[in-house]
């Protein structure tokens, strides 16, 4: 493999800078929490995923609210709230339905309530991703669509049950991804997500899967992989980041005792890319903006993490 050392270096330094300035804002510090004017000015994905505010919210709000779910019900309200990705849309089913569960799923009374709040104007999506959007169960609008799939995986074909049994991260991912609607990235988003929970307890560091994002990270990053596949450099950069921050003088600051995973090596290589855009735009890629200017919120942010990371 070719690197760009200018860009390999800067990967480096965007996962230190990024976790620096979480952790300033998490202690309450008065802005600027960095010098550096990219990140003062942009919106970027924390270095860990689990610190940004949906997986926050899914760990509080969903996973572990009340702590009275089984795992059957776990795996539905994760893939549930992930499929939208949008906390008030969950908000809002809660608020008609009551508690989220299994049992409590009907496909009629589901796409009433979102399409009432369509036509009032409500978006039931997030936008940070791109859910699948063909009409693979005939329907015309995507959340019956999506619905559909929800009722093929849970009800009719009960393939939730396979996931539990599954051992392995890309056992779970093969049985997700065989659904339409459910691509590679959407796939690899899921089984993260649901590994959160104390229903399964895959490793982290036996599979991954590079997003769009992450592949233009990467490509901006190496000149050439030499036969190398994007996973392959992932896994490297998980393998090399202690000696790299140690290389390059940066004291990363760990959550715990925890080292950046898989999943958030990913997802840096995205955050990579949209930096670079400003930073280096003669490196050219699909993409030439970065949507979303920062914004800063008022309030301390309690954060909490899997209970089976053991960090306190």
């Amino acid at each position: 493999m070719k690197k760009r050392k200018d860009v390999y270096d800067l990967y480096w330094y965007f996962a230190y800078e990024r976790q620096n300035i979480f952790i300033k804002k998490k202690n309450l510090e008065e802005a600027p929490w960095t010098e550096d004017p990219i990140l003062q000015e942009y919106k970027f994905c924390n270095s860990y995923r689990v610190n940004d505010r949906v997986s926050q919210y899914l760990l509080k709000n969903v996973i572990y609210k009340g702590g009275q779910y089984n795992n059957e019900d776990i795996i539905f309200r994760i893939i549930l709230f992930k499929i939208f990705n949008k906390e008030s849309t969950w908000e809002l089913l809660e608020s008609k339905i009551g508690d989220i569960t299994l049992s409590t799923f009907n496909f009629e009374v589901y796409s009433s309530i979102l399409e009432n709040a369509m036509q009032n104007g409500i978006k039931i999506y997030n936008d940070a991703y791109i859910s699948c959007a063909n009409k693979a169960y005939g329907y015309n609008r995507k959340h019956n669509n999506h619905l559909a799939l929800l009722k093929q995986i849970f009800l009719e074909e009960k393939s939730h049950l396979e996931i539990l049994k599954a051992k392995t991260m890309e056992e779970a991912f093969n049985i997700l991804i065989k659904y339409p609607l459910i691509g590679n990235f959407i796939g690899y988003q899921l089984i993260t997500d649901i590994n959160y929970s104390d229903a399964v307890n895959w490793s982290e560091t036996e599979f991954t899967v590079a997003g769009p994002g992450s592949e233009r990270g990467i490509k901006k990053c190496f000149e050439n992989i030499d036969g190398y596949t994007k996973e392959d450099i992932i896994k490297y950069m998980y393998d090399k980041q202690e000696e790299e921050f140690k290389r390059l003088g940066l004291e990363f600051k760990r959550i715990g005792n925890r080292p950046l995973q898989y999943i958030d090596c990913q997802n840096i290589f995205c955050e990579l890319d949209k930096y670079c855009r400003q930073a280096l735009p003669e490196l050219k890629s699909n993409r030439n903006k970065i949507k979303k200017k920062y914004a800063a919120k008022n309030g301390k942010i309690e954060y909490i993490y899997p209970k089976k990371w053991n960090i306190i």
